[in-house]
């Protein structure tokens, strides 16, 4: 195979570990240099290659928050056409989050033990189908079941945040987490815009069809992507990296590093043992996965929750399902209230209700409205997640937010409530996207998709607690006690954020438990 480097790509079987290098025989000579996938991608940089795994990615992002968005609008009209409710209503909602707590756990596991695209497929393939499936629902029972399938193949989202960050070169690493962030800022503003065309014309039904379009996409160009070169190199299938590799350096017009690709783990294992004379013998087209306690094996749930609390990781792992569970709490819950606080108020204090067609109209502008929150959320995030790090910035976006809902917590004009919604959800939003770039950086590369899926798992528990316990309680009145619950959940993440052990602006990214420090 001919590419950037110069000869061919042969493997070298070695009792400890295998590697790549070219077969020229004056290179082989030169002194063994080596190189990881970091180092690769520095060298071949951010170029066509990684804009079209960003594409693919950012595709299925979309897709997750047109799932997400469109329970503001669905849950309303379904209660008004078969006379729910507000308990049932929220149920619609909730079961979306229950089945995302439970794929964002299994589709994480299913990524780390058989690659990265064998995760998002079946992702793709349960949300496609249910959400088409959805919009034939003949009741609420039926609805209820198959959102619920809706959520399982949601909560695949993480593993496509894991799969393009590793391919994103070090350097900029922040900065491109904070861009394919953007894509969910796409989707929940394109879902309102639908929304408001859709819904008052051919109604709930075809906005749930039209928003399972983007995860039939994934299905379209599944055949086309390929598989996470770090995870590849990790499992020791080391020729199919360097295959990736090697195309990626072609298509960016870069020349990849000379000398013999390894894994950070492989270098840890190189310095720890002595080769003997005989170790380096030439075989073609031969793959022998060869890795450490780490990566030897598939896990299963328990055993892959374990590792997550060894005592390396247990610190960080309490603490960022804190900050998922109450930035999940918060976003979802900003966006569940953004019409009702406004209307509430006036229903709470008055016996003047809204029409139903003008509380709709509400409905659909204030969501479109608080939707651009979230384009200076993306823009003052990405300022920030570099230059000022990732601790910083999420506990300064957190507290900020909670400074934007503590007047709500008092009677507000519609206009005023409108404006503190946008800077709450400005700031929120900011600090989810911060979160989704940490947590990928803090977990190795053998945990690093289920590390993700199970902290989003518990974030997922505070979308199914927010609408049964928050927007019941505002539909009832008691907007004071929801409104203090969102202060008290909102301000605590942010305290358990600066209690992160560790900052990872700029570091490389590990490849297994024993590599932390």
């Amino acid at each position: 195979m001919k590419g950037p480097m110069e000869g061919d790509v042969e493997l070298i079987n070695d009792p400890n570990h295998l590697h790549c290098q070219p077969s020229d025989p004056i290179k082989m000579a030169e002194g063994g240099s080596t190189f990881t996938v970091d180092e690769a991608l520095a060298s071949t940089g951010f170029g066509k290659y990684q804009f079209l795994v960003l594409g693919y990615s950012g595709m299925g992002w979309i897709s997750e928050a047109m799932e997400v968005m469109l329970l503001s609008f669905v849950g309303p009209s379904v209660q008004s056409e078969w006379k729910l409710s507000s308990h049932e209503e929220s149920m619609i909602t909730s079961v979306v989050f229950a089945g995302m707590l439970l794929g964002a756990y299994s589709w994480g596991i299913v990524s780390d033990n058989y690659g990265r695209r064998m995760g998002f497929l079946f992702t793709a393939l349960v949300t496609s189908i249910a959400g088409l499936l959805s919009s034939f629902s003949p009741n609420y029972i039926t609805l209820v079941i198959i959102r619920f399938l809706v959520g399982v193949g949601l909560g695949g989202g993480p593993v496509l945040a894991s799969w393009f960050l590793e391919f994103v070169p070090a350097p900029s690493r922040g900065t491109w987490m904070v861009i394919f962030q953007c894509f969910w800022t796409v989707g929940t503003i394109f879902e309102a815009s639908i929304a408001w065309v859709i819904m008052p014309r051919l109604g709930w039904r075809w906005l749930l069809a039209l928003s399972s379009v983007p995860s039939f996409l994934l299905l379209l160009f599944y055949n086309f992507v390929p598989e996470s070169p770090r995870y590849l190199c990790m499992r020791g299938k080391t020729t199919d990296a360097m295959n990736i590799l090697v195309n990626m350096a072609e298509m960016n017009k870069k020349t990849l590093p000379s000398g013999i690709l390894v894994s950070d783990n492989k270098m840890e294992l190189d310095e720890n043992s002595v080769p003997s004379e005989n170790t380096h013998l030439i075989t073609i087209g031969k793959t022998d996965a060869i890795i450490d306690d780490d990566m030897d094996s598939k896990i299963g749930g328990i055993s892959a929750l374990y590792r997550l609390l060894s005592p390396k990781l247990i610190t960080s792992t309490l603490l960022l399902w804190i900050v998922f569970f109450g930035n999940s709490f918060a976003y979802y819950g900003i966006v569940l209230l953004t019409s009702k606080l406004s209307d509430n108020d006036r229903r709470c204090v008055s016996d003047d209700l809204l029409s139903m067609q003008s509380e709709n109209d509400n409905l659909y502008r204030d969501v479109f409205i608080t939707s651009f929150a979230e384009v200076p959320g993306l823009i003052l995030s990405a300022i920030a997640v570099d230059r000022v790090g990732r601790k910083l910035s999420m506990s300064s976006m957190l507290f900020a937010s909670c400074i934007f809902i503590f007047p709500l917590i008092f009677i507000q004009s519609e206009l005023l409530t409108t404006i503190l919604l946008f800077g709450a959800r400005l700031f929120i939003s900011g600090s989810f996207v911060v979160v989704y770039v940490y947590a990928p950086e803090m977990y190795p590369t053998s945990v690093r998709t289920t590390g993700v899926g199970t902290a989003s798992s518990v974030g997922r528990i505070g979308g199914i607690i927010c609408p049964l316990v928050a927007v019941a309680l505002v539909q009832s009145c008691h907007q004071i006690i929801a409104l203090v619950l969102f202060e008290f959940i909102i301000f605590i993440s942010g305290v358990a954020v600066t209690f992160f052990p560790l900052e990872t602006n700029g570091r490389s990214l590990n490849d297994s438990v024993r590599e932390l420090k």
